[in-house]
């Protein structure tokens, strides 16, 4: 899916495409019907609750990159933040001081590489 500006509709139909699974098997493992997941996909209805995002992840087979992308499309499109990172941020308050300095120091997408290559680094046990 290369369009810049993907709902999560068009972001799940395209996975569950994909992935050759029909709309009625993920509906029923998801425990909706199958008319509110058709509706879902057309964007008449919202993305999915955060508990059954989790399960269409596990549904769809989703790797890692794949899930990050579908959380991020969510959170995107409700205004919020990414669904699978609002817990980590909550329950952390210097990780808010950290986003608020960067935003306050205009840190821009290479400050960014460079902080997430330093801590991987250090994460990773490297000098």
């Amino acid at each position: 899916m290369k369009k810049t500006t993907v709902t999560f509709g068009e972001y799940l139909k395209h996975k569950r495409e994909e992935k050759q699974i029909s709309l009625r098997e993920v509906a029923r493992t998801l425990g909706v019907s199958a008319p509110f997941l058709s509706d879902v996909e057309n964007n008449r209805r919202g993305p999915l609750t955060e508990e059954r995002l989790a399960d269409l992840a596990k549904v769809l087979n989703l790797n890692e990159k794949e899930k990050a992308e579908m959380y991020d499309i969510v959170g995107k499109q409700k205004g919020l933040l990414a669904p699978d990172l609002n817990p980590y941020v909550t329950e952390r308050p210097y990780v808010n001081a950290a986003l608020r300095t960067a935003r306050n120091l205009e840190a821009d997408e290479d400050d960014w590489k460079m902080f997430i290559a330093e801590l991987i680094k250090r994460k990773s046990g490297e000098n």
